[in-house]
């Protein structure tokens, strides 16, 4: 057999809308609404400079149908350098991008193959030693296991599994094509390449079973490094996977736990450490954070009523800028507790029996829905009414925490 190598990438969500951006302050709209494009260059130059013989995208190229034809145009500009370099590309449909989502497509260059939405392929190249068998969706909901009537490898081959799946397991997933690692090892394939989970992971090695997930973050839930994987080949036996980030833009969660700290200098010195840090690891990539504060605090009740706090991360966040290399806050989020034995309150027990007894009021908490209603309707409609109830909740405890710092004097 001979030796090869390539790139798999998925998950490429190329100009996904990312709605919603314009309600955060300070986010850099415009470079996070490119990142899907500079991502796909920068797989590109990856397989430019790497010399791989061809490259595999499993699924989801794009986010859904395009808003114009720019979106198809700029993929397949970006598909055909590689053609043109003597790379060839193999791709299929996934769920956001199948046959039935897409309002149209564009005729592809000779050198870009893209699978059957009628019945899996074998796409055979004998120079290559090279079998990638595949099929793409038709419809956006498929709920059979595609891989049943997947070919059976070709003989003396290195064989690839192209597929876009859920796999069992990953739940937090949306449940499309679903399969197991058992299914795929009976296929008797060398390499699966997989896409539609967006964290990347190799499941299995015998054979091996990857998900280089998505190619650039989109929002909080996307953190962390993103990119395509790197199949080294040598005499039929996959010698190495290496992981290669192409992102452009970095989302972080920072937690940050403040039960140690007694002041909120000492809250603001953790949170730049913690930003500076973030910052070193993107290696001159914008990133974009969400702060989180946890932990039974001293400081929760401050933190409930003051404001002030949240801007000083975002001056802070600002001040970090050098060159390309900037950070910037999505959300800052609250998420302390009150210490079980508080000292210093006397002040307020007489409030905090008056409001014990509140909360267990069942007329009033009949009448939360009504009065936040109104609440909310009178509130800009740039504002998130998720950001003010954290899984739905009413922020009682919040404002119950709110009202004791003012009345001791407690917000600054």
């Amino acid at each position: 057999m001979s030796s090869f190598r390539f790139l798999h990438a998925a998950d490429i969500h190329l100009d996904s809308p990312l709605r919603g951006l314009s309600r955060y302050e300070g986010l850099p709209e415009a470079e996070i609404r490119g990142s899907t494009r500079r991502a796909l260059d920068r797989l590109v130059e990856t397989a430019l400079t790497e010399k791989v013989d061809f490259v595999v995208l499993a699924g989801d190229l794009y986010d859904g149908t395009w808003q114009d034809v720019g979106t198809g145009l700029y993929m397949v500009r970006a598909l055909s350098r590689l053609v043109q370099a003597g790379i060839r590309v193999v791709t299929l449909s996934g769920n956001h991008d199948a046959q039935s989502v897409i309002a149209r497509e564009l005729p592809l260059p000779d050198g870009i193959h893209h699978f059957s939405y009628d019945a899996p392929q074998t796409l055979h190249w004998p120079e290559l030693g090279v079998a990638l068998h595949g099929q793409s969706f038709r419809d956006r909901h498929v709920t059979q296991d595609m891989t049943r009537n997947y070919p059976a490898p070709v003989a003396g081959c290195f064989n690839i599994g192209v597929l876009h799946t859920s796999l069992s397991g990953y739940g937090e997933h949306e449940t499309y094509a679903p399969c197991s690692v058992e299914t795929l090892s009976a296929k008797g394939y060398d390499y699966w390449a997989l896409g539609h989970v967006h964290a990347r992971e190799i499941v299995c090695e015998h054979p091996w079973v990857v998900f280089p997930g998505v190619l650039q973050g989109r929002h909080a839930r996307e953190t962390g490094a993103c990119g395509c994987a790197l199949i080294d080949v040598e005499d039929g036996s996959v010698r190495s996977v290496t992981f290669v980030d192409c992102d452009v833009v970095r989302w972080s969660q920072l937690e940050l736990g403040v039960s140690d700290m007694q002041t909120m200098e000492a809250v603001l010195a953790a949170a730049r450490r913690e930003m500076e840090q973030a910052l070193a690891e993107a290696q001159g990539r914008t990133v974009i954070a969400r702060i989180v504060l946890t932990g039974q605090s001293v400081l929760h009740d401050r933190l409930c009523a003051s404001h002030a706090w949240k801007e000083d991360l975002r001056s802070i966040a600002v001040s970090l800028a050098h060159g390309t290399a900037q950070i910037a806050l999505e959300k800052i989020r609250n998420e302390t507790t009150a210490p079980v034995h508080r000292t210093g309150v006397a002040e307020t027990r007489e409030l905090d029996l008056a409001l014990e007894g509140l909360m267990q009021d069942e007329d009033f908490l009949a009448s939360l829905p009504e009065a936040f209603e109104g609440f909310f309707s009178a509130l800009p409609s740039c504002v998130e009414r998720d950001s003010l109830m954290a899984g739905g909740q009413f922020p009682l405890e919040q404002a119950r925490a709110a009202l004791r710092a003012r009345l001791v004097g407690d917000t600054e």
